[in-house]
């Protein structure tokens, strides 16, 4: 039997990013091959820099010739100036010493966001919402739809809305508008049930990671109304599933997922109502998560620390 809401899910984050000033906390994310050091290679290198460690998460997909990937977030006093010698440092002493992939950012800098979105409201309403209330933390930078209807709604939290409408046959012009407008400003685009392939062109072009969500009975239920064929199947859970969205149409890797249980009394209006808040709730913890630095990426898999 699958729980209504699982464990992980039950238990967020602490934000320690926030206990202290913004502009003295960094995060260091580094992926490499397993192998001994890296732990105490990276917390000598930051105490040597003056960094004081304040959380910590690391994991190894084997114990023997595994990847190993650490989320560390610390605390150094006059970051915002020290960042770029500390890159620099720890390039030369740590990163090619054990040839790894790895990034500085800094909490003070939030990430530049762009929200897609068609007709549906529920998962722009709660991204808006939560970074409106301070509970996301990220610099939304513009809405962008291929319908007017949300124009309103968008405007009311003070956020750019861009109207750019699609059809089959100027679908090649409206993604060279929106990459116009994209590309190269934006740290992250978040398809908020934006219901548009977005073409392997766009995706390469657009220079950023793109995050997507969609209900969970794909692909047993594909096109257009899954939710009356999934109340003539009678199935039991629903659910969402946010990935990193790629050139295989809903096959990148999977950042977060959750699931409700229904039952044959729920008619198809009730199994959408139920959809709609599994969605934008799993929606809004895989955009906090990528902001957070919490996402590392694996083949297609994803590790979450």
């Amino acid at each position: 039997m699958v729980p209504e809401t699982p464990a992980f899910a039950a238990r967020p984050f602490a934000n320690t990013d926030a206990v202290r000033q913004p502009s003295d906390i960094g995060r260091l994310s580094i992926q490499c091959a397993d192998q001994p050091g890296i732990v105490a290679a990276v917390a000598g290198f930051l105490a040597e820099h003056g960094a004081n460690i304040v959380e910590l998460g690391q994991f190894s997909t084997d114990s023997e010739n595994g990847e190993f990937f650490q989320r560390t977030v610390f605390h150094l006093a006059g970051l915002t100036d020290a960042l770029a010698d500390l890159q620099r440092d720890f390039a030369v002493q740590v990163g090619s010493r054990f040839a790894m992939k790895y990034t500085f950012t800094s909490t003070a800098t939030p990430k530049r966001v762009a929200i897609m979105v068609s007709k549906y409201d529920h998962c722009l309403l709660e991204l808006l919402w939560r970074n409106k209330r301070g509970d996301l933390d990220m610099e939304i930078t513009v809405v962008v739809s291929n319908h007017p209807d949300l124009e309103a709604d968008v405007a009311s939290f003070g956020i750019p809305f861009v109207y750019i409408p699609v059809t089959k046959d100027t679908k090649a012009e409206a993604e060279s508008a929106q990459l116009e407008l994209l590309a190269g400003k934006v740290d992250l685009v978040v398809m908020a049930r934006y219901m548009q392939i977005l073409s392997a062109g766009f995706l390469f072009n657009v220079g950023c990671p793109v995050i997507n969500i969609h209900h969970s009975f794909l692909p047993a239920f594909a096109g257009a109304g899954p939710y009356l064929k999934a109340k003539e199947r009678g199935v039991k859970l629903i659910g969402a599933t946010a990935h990193y969205a790629t050139a295989n149409l809903d096959e990148g890797p999977i950042i977060e997922q959750d699931v409700v249980r229904v039952s044959h009394r729920d008619g198809v209006g009730e199994l959408e109502r139920r959809g709609a808040e599994v969605e934008r709730s799993v929606l809004a913890r895989a955009v906090q998560w990528h902001c957070e630095d919490r996402v590392m990426t694996f083949g297609n898999s994803t590790t979450i620390l």
